[in-house]
């Protein structure tokens, strides 16, 4: 990477809160990687997840996206009888089951060798490149179960540990370039197009409002890594 380059990322960089975007892609990661439970959303109320996110540049999904989850978070409540409450979870799971998980195939793949290769297989081509960039920077992935390691959700967990590390080490130009290339050749060129299924499919304000937050927060960290997402062809 050329010395304009670096300087140009310091100086986009060292405006970051690491901190808060940490806590953004931890949110982002438990939304996206498995079902929701009570606890979870109970959490995300009362921490009131939607009032306090950052509007970054102010971009529609941003306002729009804080709206539906604020709404819908507004609207959950444990006040309420247990057998409304397991109605409203049981609502929540099967848009997430619909969405990113099944039975059948999902409306939104959270796959990205699904969007990325031919044949829309997972586990494809494009999961083996991430798995040696992984590999090659030792990075190690906690699943729950055995999956592919394309999936959106886990995004956000290396992007957690990546936060986590350069909000000590902001001048660490390998970290730093080792983000750029992940946004740029491994999540970016899919992403947004996971999020466009998830807004048009989902049948919850809570997952409209996920997948327009991740839309925003991604276009902020394209903008922060100045970087350009590869232009590849999607075939979903």
């Amino acid at each position: 990477m050329s010395s304009k380059s670096e300087s140009l990322s310091h100086s986009s960089i060292a405006a970051v809160d690491f901190v808060e975007y940490q806590g953004l892609a931890r949110i982002l990661h438990h939304c996206l990687i498995r079902y929701p439970e009570a606890g979870f959303i109970d959490g995300l109320k009362e921490c009131d997840v939607a009032g306090s996110w950052p509007e970054f540049g102010g971009r529609e999904q941003n306002y729009t996206g804080r709206q539906l989850l604020g709404d819908f978070l507004q609207q959950w409540s444990s006040d309420v009888s247990a057998e409304d409450a397991e109605k409203a979870l049981i609502t929540l799971k099967l848009d997430y089951g619909q969405l990113f998980f099944g039975p059948g195939e999902p409306t939104a793949v959270p796959q990205g060798s699904v969007y990325l290769c031919e044949e829309q297989l997972i586990n494809d081509r494009t999961t083996v490149e991430l798995m040696d960039f992984y590999r090659a920077h030792g990075v190690e992935l906690q699943l729950d179960y055995k999956q592919p390691i394309d999936h959106i959700g886990l995004f956000f967990a290396v992007l957690d540990q990546t936060f986590g590390r350069l909000q000590s080490e902001t001048d660490n130009q390998a970290l730093i370039r080792f983000t750029q290339v992940l946004l740029q050749q491994h999540l970016l060129p899919w992403a947004m197009r996971c999020c466009e299924l998830a807004v048009e499919h989902a049948n919850t304000d809570f997952y409209r409002g996920i997948g327009l937050l991740t839309t925003d927060f991604s276009l902020q960290l394209q903008q922060d890594f100045q970087v350009l997402a590869l232009d590849k062809r999607l075939f979903r």
